[in-house]
């Protein structure tokens, strides 16, 4: 049963595989610790020496990460539903 139409499967499939590679890039560089992205590390106001600020850094780099490879995965479950319409709407365009 098709859900979505033509256009917006189309659509669908484009912007989940630029999503995945974008977030999946994103996520790497947070898990490198890429300097570029330290303004969106989650910071915490005080810190107790120099080891702890590192330390939290460190977690608050590889929490985006994680972030960003889980949202990765729901856009791959929005590429294969959007995959799966796509093929509906053609096989059902091939056959009348």
């Amino acid at each position: 049963m098709a859900i979505c139409g033509p256009k917006l499967s189309l659509c669908g499939l484009i912007i989940s595989a630029w999503g995945i590679v974008q977030l999946a890039l994103m996520g790497i560089f947070y898990y490198v610790e890429a300097v570029a992205l330290a303004e969106d590390v989650p910071k915490v106001e005080e810190y107790k020496s120099i080891e702890d600020f590192y330390s939290k850094m460190t977690h608050g780099y590889v929490q985006n990460a994680y972030n960003c490879w889980i949202a990765a995965l729901l856009y791959l479950i929005t590429l294969a539903f959007s995959a799966h319409q796509f093929w509906l709407n053609n096989r059902s365009s091939l056959s009348v």
